[in-house]
C-alpha cells in the first residue's frame, strides 16, 4: 500500500472556524485539542491526524465536503454516512472509519455499495407494496406515479441536467450574476429567434411555433413569469440532455416519458436560476433561510424550497432536507427527502405535522420538532401559500409547502436558533400516516394501523379513538 498523502487544511479549518463564529478555544474544545495544537493546524504547521479528520468531519459533515482531501476522505466520508444508518447500529471509535477506508478501501467500496443497494431495495419493495394494496396489478400505476418514482429512486438529483444548465446560467449571466428575465429573452432571441410576448393570456405560457414566439401571462408574479420563460429556454437549449435520459429511463408508457421529459424541463429551469455552485455557497452562508435566497435569486418561496431539496452532487452535497408540498385537503402534490424521514405516497400526512397548520395560515412560517417512529428528530419548517386566481369568480389556489432537516445539522439551519433541542417535551411525535404509524397511543388517529388488532370493547370509550389489543 502507498504512503498516503498528509492533509493540510489550515485555511478550511479556519474558514469553518469563522462560519461557525467560533474562537480557537471553543473549536479546540471541541475537537478534544489545545488551542495551540489547532493554531498550528490552521497556520499548516501540522496535518489533520486520521482522529481529528474523523472528528472534523462528524462534527461538520457538510463544512467537511469542501475540504481538499484524498479519495481516501471521500470514501471515509461516505462510509461514515453509511454507518451512521439506524439499521447498522454499531459504534466505531474515534479515527476507525478514516483507517477502515484507508487501510481496506475495497471493502468500504463494497460497503458502501450495499448499503446503497440497500435503501434502493428497500424503496423498491415499499412502493410495490403501496401499489399492491392498491390493485393487484403493479401496472396500474398512473404515468404520473412512475415520474415521481423516477425522481426519487435518482434521490432528486439529475447531474446531466443539473450541470448543463449551471453551464448555461453561466453563459447567459456569468459566473458572479443572477440570470435575470432579461438575460433570458435575449438567450431566446439570439440563440433560437424566438421572441418572447408577456401580456394578459388565458394559459400561463404558450408558444407559437410558427411565428415564434413565447407568449407568457403577465397574471403571473415576477418569479413566476421568470420560471416559465426559463423552462423554455431549458426544454429549447437542453432538449438534447432531456431526451438522452428519456429515451433510457425504465418507464412503461409513452405518456409517462412525456410527463419526465416536463419534469426533467422544469428541473432544469430550476437549476437554471439557481446555479448549483453558487447557490450551494449562498445556502450555507445564509444558513438555508429560504426568504433570504429567494430575494437573492429572485425566486418564489417554494421555488427555492425545491431547489434546496436538488442539492445531491457526489462531493458537493448541500444539507441532506425533506421537502413538500400539500394541499388543503392533505394530499402529498410534491416530495423529496434525502434524509429518513418518509412521506405517505397515498393518502394523507400525520395530522400533527405542523404543515396541515400552515395551509391554513398563509405567509407565516411555522416551525416544529418532530420525531418520526424510528426515534429520529427533526427541524421542520412549513409555510401556506396562495396562489391568486387572478378573478373573483374563481378560488385562489391554497396549499403549504415545508422543509426540514434531522436535529443534527441544526447548526446549519437557521430556522432551529432558540429552541432547546434537547428537551424531551419539545418534540412533537409524529408518523408518516395513520394507516402504517405504530404508534399505539395517538389521540389523533384517523385510522388504526393496518398490522394491528383492534381491541373492541362496546362498554369503553378512551380518548384515543383506536386501542389495540396488547
Amino acid at each position: 500500500m502507498g504512503t498516503r498523502q498528509r492533509l493540510f487544511a489550515g485555511a478550511q479549518l479556519q474558514q469553518l472556524r469563522e462560519r461557525h463564529g467560533l474562537r480557537q478555544a471553543e473549536l479546540a474544545a471541541r475537537l478534544r485539542i489545545s488551542p495551540s495544537y489547532l493554531s498550528q493546524l490552521e497556520h499548516d504547521d501540522r496535518p489533520l491526524t486520521p482522529k481529528l479528520i474523523e472528528r472534523v468531519a462528524s462534527l461538520f459533515p457538510l463544512d467537511w465536503q469542501d475540504f481538499r482531501g484524498d479519495d481516501t476522505e471521500q470514501l471515509a466520508l461516505a462510509l461514515r454516512e453509511a454507518l451512521a444508518d439506524p439499521i447498522v447500529a454499531v459504534p466505531f471509535a474515534p479515527g476507525t472509519i478514516a483507517r477502515l477506508a484507508e487501510q481496506q478501501p475495497a471493502f468500504a467500496k463494497a460497503f458502501i455499495a450495499l448499503h446503497n443497494t440497500y435503501r434502493r431495495t428497500t424503496q423498491r419493495l415499499e412502493m410495490v407494496d403501496e401499489a399492491l394494496t392498491l390493485d393487484a396489478d403493479e401496472d396500474a400505476r398512473l404515468p404520473w406515479e412512475e415520474v415521481r418514482d423516477w425522481f426519487h429512486l435518482s434521490n432528486n438529483y439529475v447531474d446531466l441536467i443539473d450541470r448543463s444548465a449551471e453551464a448555461l446560467a453561466h453563459d447567459i449571466a456569468g459566473p458572479a450574476g443572477v440570470v435575470s428575465t432579461e438575460g433570458l429573452c435575449r438567450h431566446l432571441l439570439e440563440a433560437h429567434g424566438i421572441t418572447v410576448a408577456i401580456a394578459p393570456g388565458a394559459a400561463l405560457r404558450r408558444y407559437d411555433a410558427s411565428a415564434r414566439v413565447l407568449h407568457v401571462a403577465a397574471e403571473q408574479t415576477a418569479p413566476s413569469i421568470r420560471f416559465q420563460i426559463a423552462y423554455h429556454v431549458a426544454a429549447t437549449t437542453l432538449s438534447a440532455a432531456i431526451a438522452q435520459i428519456t429515451d433510457t429511463a425504465p418507464l412503461r408508457s409513452a405518456a409517462a416519458r412525456e410527463l419526465l421529459t416536463i419534469g426533467l424541463a422544469n428541473y432544469a429551469a430550476g437549476a437554471l436560476l439557481m446555479p448549483y455552485g453558487a447557490f450551494r455557497r449562498a445556502a450555507r452562508e445564509y444558513r438555508h433561510d429560504v426568504d433570504r435566497l429567494a430575494l437573492l435569486y429572485q425566486t418564489s418561496f417554494e421555488q427555492t424550497c425545491h431547489r434546496l431539496s436538488t442539492m445531491q452532487r457526489e462531493g458537493e452535497r448541500g444539507l441532506p432536507i425533506f421537502f413538500c408540498r400539500v394541499d388543503m385537503a392533505g394530499n402529498i402534490t410534491k416530495r423529496h427527502s434525502a434524509t429518513r424521514f418518509q412521506f405517505a405516497r397515498f393518502g394523507g400526512a400525520c395530522p400533527l405535522w405542523v404543515v396541515h397548520e400552515a395551509a391554513a395560515i398563509p405567509d407565516r412560517i411555522q416551525v416544529q420538532v418532530a420525531e418520526t417512529p424510528d426515534g429520529v428528530r427533526y427541524i421542520s419548517i412549513a409555510k401556506g401559500l396562495v396562489k391568486a386566481s387572478g378573478r373573483f369568480d374563481r378560488n385562489p389556489r391554497r396549499f403549504a409547502v415545508a422543509l426540514g432537516c434531522e436535529v443534527q445539522h441544526a447548526d446549519e439551519f437557521v430556522y432551529a436558533d432558540g429552541i432547546d433541542l434537547l428537551s424531551e417535551r419539545a418534540a412533537t411525535p409524529i408518523g408518516v400516516s395513520c394507516r402504517i404509524c405504530p404508534r399505539p397511543d395517538c389521540d389523533q388517529r384517523a385510522y388504526p394501523p393496518s398490522d394491528q388488532q383492534i381491541a373492541v370493547d362496546l362498554f369503553r370509550r378512551g380518548v384515543i379513538p383506536y386501542e389495540m389489543k396488547s
